[in-house]
């Protein structure tokens, strides 16, 4: 199960049109790398529940069917949190182990690691967990010598928590943790489930990864995380092709050209998109479909999505631009997030 029914309100104003799960990710959106991963582990059913602009992730995979992979998706009117919106699935999930990725995550984790480990301790749930510096926006759990976990913590402050370990948004169940979720109301894992499970003694073990795993819920990480993925820190699909490689990666599509010869970074550059002669080019940049980078632009360590027009003489520094925007000519633009509604003056 995917869990896709947030809001995303720490990525606004990038999801006020657009539902956290279809934010692109070096040109494909978050939720569709999640489920190549599952495909890729050999997971062939998954439920997503929805309710944040549903008929727009609906419309998506309709229009892009993964192979193998059987998507259906559960609408929630009113969120219910996300051991809520599991409960709401469990006609789909109640008969055997089934695996829960938070909707938000950019990971090439071993999910049949995890699911091995999971059943050959005989955990009822089982958390992907690993080691981070700051703890405060995420689960915290500590471990005993056998793996399993006996204590839970949810976004503690710094120097209360009890562990540097944290919940990676993956988690592994046996269809009996639905006895111990309430049939009705919010509910979470992190707050009440999983200490509650602790609580009663029940084998809740912690599985930990040292694979690539990011949370792109902030703009800063989901900026970072696009970048991690064109350079090869995390194992995705990208599109297009790879047409060079010198010190830096550099990815076309059908229609792409590069007129300029100052492209300095890495480059991923969409289908039928443009950089003019003289633009540059620095750090790292990914730009969508159908994109004008304008002769003498400079655009560094940003993000830009399908549509875009960035006028001539024009700077972005470390912004990501929404599709339909249009940069005007020398404008210049640093630490930014920018939808088409607010065309510039």
């Amino acid at each position: 199960m995917v869990l896709a029914a947030g809001v995303g309100s720490r990525l606004d104003p990038l999801t006020s049109e657009v539902p956290k799960p279809l934010v692109p990710v070096a040109g494909l959106p978050v939720m569709e790398h999640l489920l190549r991963l599952l495909q890729e582990h050999g997971f062939g059913e998954v439920c997503a529940n929805l309710h944040y602009l549903p008929e727009k992730i609906e419309s998506y995979f309709k229009k892009h069917k993964l192979e193998g992979i059987d998507l259906s998706f559960h609408r929630e009117e009113k969120l219910s949190g996300d051991a809520g919106g599991v409960r709401a699935c469990q006609s789909f999930l109640k008969h055997g182990t089934f695996i829960v990725l938070s909707g938000d995550l950019l990971t090439d984790a071993n999910l049949t690691h995890i699911v091995n480990e999971h059943k050959s301790k005989g955990a009822i749930a089982t958390i992907a967990i690993r080691a981070v510096q700051d703890v405060t926006h995420f689960g915290v759990a500590v471990l005993k010598e056998n793996g399993f976990i006996s204590g839970f913590q949810e976004k503690p402050k710094a120097e209360e928590a009890l562990s540097n370990l944290i919940s990676t948004g993956i988690y592994v169940l046996e269809p009996a943790v639905f006895d111990y979720i309430p049939k009705g109301g919010e509910y979470g894992f992190g707050r009440q489930l999983f200490p509650e499970l602790v609580k009663l003694g029940l084998p809740v073990l912690g599985v930990k990864i040292d694979d690539y795993w990011s949370d792109v819920g902030t703009i800063q990480q989901y900026r970072l995380s696009n970048f991690d993925a064109l350079t090869g820190k995390v194992k995705v699909k990208l599109p297009g092709r790879k047409a060079g490689d010198v010190g830096h990666p550099l990815w076309l599509s059908s229609g792409s050209r590069i007129e300029s010869d100052s492209v300095k970074g890495a480059l991923m550059l969409g289908v039928n998109s443009v950089v003019e002669k003289g633009a540059k080019i620095n750090g790292t940049v990914i730009v969508g479909d159908n994109c004008l980078i304008g002769a003498g632009a400079e655009v560094t360590d940003s993000v830009v999505w399908d549509d875009v027009e960035i006028g001539k003489k024009a700077s972005l520094t470390r912004c990501v631009i929404a599709s339909n925007y249009v940069v005007a000519p020398s404008a210049k633009l640093a630490d930014a997030a920018v939808v088409a509604q607010e065309l510039p003056v």
